[in-house]
């Protein structure tokens, strides 16, 4: 059996001609039935304005399938710091653990957000100046072409994410003020962990001096991890603060082993942590054969599609309707990073690549994110997989 661990990120997608109820039914099922498989965490990311993506509210999420399930672990993948305050999410998380102690993980990310203004700057940062700020904290080499690992894992060359913001700065602009009260802005990422952690030890102090304690939340038996895509500023202060880290190869595969790579450089021993460990994110995909998994996801490329045009998640659609799109060169480039490195096939396939991206980025565990038009084949990928590499 292999002794390393699966786990399953949901983003709690819609699928074509579902409604929401329909889509928020089928996570709780989804969480059932993954508890029952034997994956070790069910995860919930945080996602706005996306009509086939469902996942505001990581905790409030975490919070409709609780009390589904009893002994999968929870958590959220990540909470968007670029909009939340650390005190709220310290409460939030701390209500959840107080009814399910010690099952939580805390998930923390960054996000796009306003920076402070600079003194004889303007008052208010536009969308672009936002995303210029977020782009600048990735880190990590870029690369032009292909490339692949010792072992053979692609390492797609880096998707321009100039691409995205020019469809989609007006969704952005609105994306900030709906999210952020007038006037806000964002504080520096490693100030917010540091409040975050202070919060749950009970040893916070505002600037002015004043002790304040986060009541639900303090003494919280919540494990905090963070999420990084790249070798940048998230990966340094995991790596700091001796926190958990989750890398993602399942929409930034390009720069997985920048963040890893910083992750273990900057680490130093905490109370709750001796070593580097680290969670490794992968599309996933798996039918019984090779050629079911493949039109069972086949209408990945034109989810991915809608996303970087700026339209947000699209409802994913059914292999008839992807079959239907006429596809331009334009958008195959657009697409082709996320699509190349999406792991589909027999289960058999699969569990080969994925012990390939274990390999290649030293993970201690998988996380597992699958969508299908049909639910029912959704549970059997996760199914499928498991019992796959419970063979391993």
């Amino acid at each position: 059996m292999s002794t390393t661990p699966l786990a399953v990120l949901d983003l709690i997608p819609r699928s074509s001609g579902d409604s929401t109820a329909a889509a928020v039914a089928n996570a709780v099922d989804l969480a059932r039935q993954a508890e029952r498989f034997g994956y070790l965490r069910y995860w919930f990311a945080e996602h706005h304005l996306n009509p086939g993506v469902l996942g505001a509210s990581p905790a409030l999420s975490i919070a409709l399938v609780a009390g589904a399930t009893s002994s999968i672990r929870l958590g959220s993948a990540g909470v968007q710091l670029g909009h939340r305050q650390p005190l709220a999410t310290v409460e939030e998380f701390g209500l959840l653990d107080a009814l399910y102690p010690g099952r939580l993980d805390l998930g923390l990310g960054r996000s796009i957000g306003r920076p402070k203004p600079a003194a004889d700057g303007p008052g208010r940062p536009d969308a672009a100046a936002a995303a210029s700020a977020y782009t600048a904290n990735r880190g990590g080499g870029a690369h032009t072409e292909d490339q692949r690992t010792d072992n053979g894992l692609l390492l797609p060359k880096q998707f321009d994410f100039r691409r995205l913001l020019s469809g989609s700065a007006a969704k952005l602009a609105a994306q900030l003020d709906l999210l952020q009260q007038p006037g806000a802005y964002t504080p520096d990422y490693d100030a917010q962990i540091g409040d975050i952690l202070a919060f749950l030890a009970g040893t916070y102090v505002s600037p002015d001096g004043a002790a304040v304690h986060a009541y639900p939340g303090e003494g919280a038996a919540v494990q905090v991890w963070i999420l990084g895509a790249s070798g940048g500023s998230s990966a340094t202060v995991a790596g700091e603060q001796g926190l958990r880290f989750a890398a993602s190869y399942h929409h930034s595969p390009s720069t997985v082993l920048d963040a890893v790579d910083a992750y273990r450089a900057a680490f130093k021993p905490s109370a709750d942590l001796d070593r580097p460990y680290i969670s490794v994110s992968a599309d996933v995909v798996v039918g019984e054969t090779d050629e079911q998994a493949a039109e069972l996801a086949s209408g990945y490329g034109l989810w991915v599609r809608s996303i970087r045009r700026g339209e947000g998640a699209i409802a994913f659609p059914t292999p008839e309707e992807a079959a239907e799109h006429e596809w331009s060169e334009d958008d195959r480039d657009l697409v082709r990073d996320r699509t190349d490195t999406q792991l589909v096939g027999s289960p058999g396939t699969v569990a080969d690549k994925l012990e390939q991206l274990r390999d290649a980025t030293g993970a201690d565990e998988l996380a597992i994110t699958t969508i299908t038009h049909d639910h029912t084949d959704r549970v059997r990928s996760y199914r499928l997989l498991a019992e796959e590499w419970a063979r391993r």
